[in-house]
């Protein structure tokens, strides 16, 4: 019987919170979204941008000490 080889995941240990990369990204969507005309691409960069944007908000809000489990 042949054993199949382990299966290694990468890990990678981010250095920012999920946060930080999320509203990088947005930023960098905006700034590349600034540099094209009007049309389909630039509303689908802003659009990813204001995703990314409130994903970081969500994130922020069900991180806080505030947050209290439902009774």
């Amino acid at each position: 019987m042949k054993e199949s080889p382990i299966v290694r995941r990468n890990r990678v240990k981010h250095t920012l919170s999920i946060e930080e990369r999320l509203l990088g990204a947005a930023r960098r969507a905006r700034e590349a979204a600034g540099k094209l005309p009007p049309g389909k691409d630039r509303e689908m960069l802003f659009r990813s941008a204001r995703d990314k944007e409130a994903a970081a908000e969500l994130n922020r809000w069900i991180s806080s000490p505030g947050l209290r489990p439902p009774e």
